[in-house]
């Protein structure tokens, strides 16, 4: 599996002799109905929006030597009785959105066999490539089995199962799960009793009182975070918009100096590796970005309670981590790292459809645009291996210490996504970095720091001051223009060229002007208040706008500016306070002389701030 794996085409291989399709009937458990779990809801949405090839998810299962195409169907044909998520479908009238999910007792599914008198040089990146291939294509949720098989043959002896998923029925963790079972079920080996709770009944669980207190205990953790933390963690000149979408080629580091020094570290400091290293994911991505704290999507976060850690269902719903950086030392951040991560887990469970709702409502009265900016997603502790992590593994322990290499380029709605297959006996991590905000070489040298970083972690503490010595990044380069408001990076210059499209090219003026803290177009100092350099003050925006005979209110400045947020350049973010006169001064370019004009009207867009 690999769900942000790169483009690629396919290799000039010789046509396979023979094309086949092989029905597969099933039956066994119970015929069943009920509402949809969170995460089916929320991948559900994305399925119904997003390209396919974006949504849809795949993976390649190598089949042992001297195993039957017979053996492999039959072991196919067990897993989808076995687990209910298998069998389920999604009704729903034409033009909206399921609510219900339908188990079935029996069915049928097909098989592909695509049977070659020889598979290329690299038979398993070929079986990729038919894998992603068969990711084109929505699938029709209300009666579409929810896997594309494909068995690839040499000779009629089978090599591998190619199969691309439908994101509703399964996540990497799920699709990992069924790849082991299916190498035992091979192997003859019996498979255990299924313990974690199949789709229907952990629906039940969500719906109940106290899953619902999780879930409206979760919206109030992700709102607190969207009122207060950067809405842009890589807000700059040269940036984009989080939620643009940026094609980025994957960097690959495959490192055993990375993979002994992050067992060191954690050895030293007496904390998980997987505390330690996002601990030094944060601290990195936060230097790079100059800010105080680093705001990151965790999506496998979801499945550490014991009733869904093996379910063959979707769990995905982010966890969003919010980390202070703001401490003297490496080793006090990876204290601090351990609660955050723990906090966020324990609010990763929500209702989709309100989540959205409130984004919308949030980043509206702040005059914001939030977006998936960075994703750390570790997937290292999963049962199974992604794609060809086993035996890139083991070809590598023989390679050089360190090695970068890069990949196919995926398109992808964020600035930074990174996985983590492998913390040893090397770390192996990939990378996709935006190149609106990281060049080839700012990139190789931020996975490169991240090592450099756990070394210096392994033999002591490292100040966090010293981030940019020891690890060779240097911080984002602003101009002195760009002021931090309310916790974010703003560019005053950009916030005037938005709201003055926004506002039909009335002439505008944005400066940044102290208020009390706490007042109603106020924000409170909180990470901000340094800028304003003094306690009880925060800093803001205010806009001046000369109207002249245009009926315009301050409320509907804000609507319109707001409005182009999401498609406007990197730091822009609402003003707090606008001020309505009839004609600009003679001087445009001076506050001081937009405020000795007479005031028509004046008021905030923004609403309530915690």
């Amino acid at each position: 599996m690999n769900s942000a794996v790169g483009k690629d085409t396919m290799h000039q291989i010789p046509p396979p002799l023979t094309t086949t399709t092989v029905t597969v009937a099933y039956a066994g458990g119970d015929e069943r109905r009920g509402p949809l779990t969170m995460g089916q809801a929320n991948m559900i949405r994305c399925i119904l929006r997003d390209d396919p090839t974006h949504i849809n998810i795949h993976d390649v299962w190598p089949v042992p030597e001297g195993t039957t195409s017979a053996a492999v169907i039959d072991a196919l044909r067990a897993l989808a009785v076995r687990h209910e998520g298998l069998r389920t479908t999604f009704p729903r009238p034409a033009g909206s959105a399921p609510v219900d999910q339908v188990v079935a007792s029996e069915g049928t599914f097909t098989v592909t066999v695509l049977d070659h008198a020889e598979l290329p040089g690299d038979p398993a990146t070929y079986a990729e490539s038919v894998a992603r291939a068969a990711r084109a294509g929505r699938f029709a949720l209300e009666r579409e089995f929810p896997l594309r098989i494909t068995l690839l043959a040499v000779a009629g002896q089978p090599a591998y199962v190619a199969l691309a998923f439908s994101h509703a029925v399964a996540d990497g963790s799920a699709m990992a799960i069924l790849r082991e079972e299916f190498a035992e079920l091979l192997a003859g080996k019996e498979l255990p009793e299924l313990t974690s709770l199949p789709p229907v009944d952990l629906a039940a669980v969500e719906a109940s009182p106290a899953g619902l207190r999780k879930s409206e205990a979760s919206l109030r953790y992700w709102e607190r975070i969207l009122r207060t933390a950067p809405q842009e963690m890589f807000a700059e000149p040269r940036g984009r918009r989080p939620g643009t979408d940026e094609e980025a080629r994957q960097l690959t580091l495959r490192s055993r100096r990375g993979g002994r020094a992050l067992a060191g570290a954690a050895r030293r400091t007496g904390h998980p590796e997987a505390t330690v290293l996002m601990a030094a994911w944060c601290a990195l991505v936060a230097h790079r970005a100059g800010q105080d704290s680093c705001v990151t999507a965790v999506p496998s976060a979801n499945r550490f309670h014991a009733r869904v850690a093996r379910s063959v269902t979707t769990t995905s719903q982010d966890a969003l981590l919010h980390l202070d950086v703001r401490v003297e030392t490496f080793d006090a951040l990876v204290a601090r790292t351990w609660g955050a991560v723990l906090n966020a887990y324990r609010h990763s469970q929500f209702d989709s459809v309100r989540l959205w709702e409130m984004i919308d409502r949030v980043t509206a009265e702040r005059g914001s645009h939030f977006g998936r900016d960075v994703v750390f997603n570790d997937v290292s502790a999963l049962p199974a291996p992604l794609l060809g992590t086993d035996a890139q593994d083991r070809d590598d322990a023989e390679h050089a210490e360190q090695e970068l290499t890069w990949g196919p380029p995926q398109t992808l709605p964020t600035r930074m996504l990174a996985f983590t297959y492998r913390t040893a006996p090397q770390l192996h991590i990939s990378l996709w970095a935006a190149p609106s905000v990281f060049t080839p070489e700012e990139a190789e040298g931020f996975l490169a720091g991240l090592v450099l970083l756990l070394e210096a972690a392994a033999a002591g503490d490292v100040p966090m001051e010293a981030l940019a010595e020891v690890t060779g990044v240097r911080p984002a380069e602003r101009g002195p223009d760009w002021l931090r408001v309310d916790g974010c990076w703003v560019s005053p210059d950009a916030v005037r060229e938005t709201l003055g499209r926004a506002v039909g090219g009335l002439p505008v003026r944005v400066a940044e002007e102290p208020a009390p803290d706490g007042t109603a177009d106020g924000t409170g100092a909180g990470a901000a208040g340094s800028a304003a350099g003094g306690p009880g003050v925060a800093p803001h925006l205010t806009a001046c706008i000369a109207r002249g005979d245009t009926p315009l209110t301050p409320e509907e400045a804000h609507r319109a500016l707001t409005a182009l947020i999401p498609a406007a350049g990197s730091g822009v973010l609402a003003p707090h306070r606008y001020v309505l006169v009839e004609d600009p001064p003679t001087e445009p370019d001076r506050s001081d002389a937009w405020r000795r004009l007479k005031t028509i009207d004046e008021g905030t867009g923004r609403s309530r701030q915690v």
